[in-house]
């Protein structure tokens, strides 16, 4: 046994992450480029192992949410050009700059900011602007009546000094969704973006880099290509369905089986006695809980995978443990392996038991689950 695989460890698979890579980039167009995006710790995969091997095996550009997590890219040795999708206060453009990043403009006053920094310190940032098309989140306002206004403003932002305005994108809201209504709102979304990119070449105004395809979009809108696209759950595993099959998780949750116990038929488990044994019952206690990322809205609904068989999870999860039936799986033994996400267990179901999505059950790994690198 492995010292950081003695209680609770994620195995992280960089191989099956860079075969989603291979079969997301058969996919594209010809020539597009591959953004991987990296923010929350690459979804709790560890963002620098992640980078490295994306930077490794092709990819183009990353992705992250500010700052902090860019500048720990660049200390880890990691050279792709990234992009911060998030704000970062105008008195940090110097680090934006020294260390090669390019940071995400969202209106004409930020812009205005970022050029004056970039200006006082002798340096040019580089830019990518964001049109919110219908998020109603992060971009330039440019629907409707604003339409105008929004060329005015990003061609304004584009004119800065000390800014090198080398992309464009917004996030779509409803592209994984199905159904006729988000199929409506996605393409009126991509539809507004390109009448603002033919706007803006208009005004003698091009990019070099226009990205607007997020996991969904490269699933079911792949005209939405363009010079980029940005693979987020596609890149873990999840999401290709029919149109991408054979994806692979790159993350399995894991634990063991630290102690096993008989109790009698009436025994009352966990906090709250919300369940009741109705016959003797082989329960193992599993050394993870919800400090370690395991959701304690699971209680008594999931299964994990140990022996060959699912293992009922039962009573109320708590912070550092909970306990699963072992009833049906004679084999499972006190240190037998337990899966709680990946190759046996799928993540999608768990998250479905959860009421949540994929992403936020890998997120929720906590830091003091170790990754295990396979």
């Amino acid at each position: 046994m492995k010292p950081d695989t003695k209680r609770t460890w994620a195995e992280i698979l960089p191989g099956n992450l860079i075969h989603n890579m291979k079969l997301i980039r058969a996919a594209l167009p010809a020539g597009t480029k591959f953004l991987g995006v990296v923010k929350a710790d690459a979804y709790g995969h560890g963002a620098a192992a992640v980078s490295r091997a994306l930077e490794e095996n092709g990819a183009d550009y990353l992705a992250v949410a500010g700052l902090d997590e860019a500048i720990e890219l660049r200390r880890t040795g990691v050279g792709l050009p990234i992009l911060v999708l998030g704000h970062t206060p105008p008195e940090y453009v110097p680090e934006l700059i020294e260390n090669r990043l390019t940071q995400t403009v969202t209106n004409r006053a930020k812009a205005e900011e970022y050029s004056a920094a970039a200006r006082a310190c002798g340096g040019t940032l580089r830019i990518h602007i964001k049109l919110d098309t219908g998020m109603c989140r992060l971009g330039f306002l440019c629907a409707g009546e604003r339409f105008a206004q929004g060329v005015d403003n990003v061609a304004g932002a584009c004119r800065c000094p000390n800014l090198d305005p080398e992309g464009i994108y917004t996030h779509f809201s409803m592209s994984d969704e199905p159904g006729p209504e988000a199929e409506g709102f996605t393409r009126a979304q991509l539809r507004l973006f390109l009448d603002m990119l033919d706007a803006l070449e208009g005004r003698g105004i091009r990019f070099r880099l226009r990205h607007c395809a997020n996991s969904g979009a490269v699933v079911n809108y792949p005209e939405a290509a363009l010079d980029m696209v940005r693979p987020g759950l596609l890149l873990y595993g999840y999401g290709g369905g029919e149109k991408i099959p054979n994806l692979l998780p790159a993350m399995r949750l894991m634990t063991r089986v630290s102690t096993i116990k008989h109790f009698d038929a009436g025994s009352r488990v966990s906090y709250g006695g919300t369940w009741t044994a109705p016959a003797r019952t082989r329960m193992g206690v599993l050394p993870i809980g919800y400090a370690d990322g395991l959701l304690r809205s699971l209680s008594g609904r999931a299964a994990f995978y140990v022996a060959g068989g699912f293992a009922p999870q039962r009573g109320r999860i708590c912070m550092d443990m909970c306990m699963a039936d072992l009833s049906a799986l004679p084999a499972a033994e006190v240190g037998s392996p337990v899966e709680i996400f990946g190759g046996h267990a799928p993540l999608p179901l768990l998250a479905e038991l959860a009421g949540t999505i994929p992403y936020e059950l890998m997120c929720s790994v906590s830091k003091r689950v170790p990754r295990v690198y396979l």
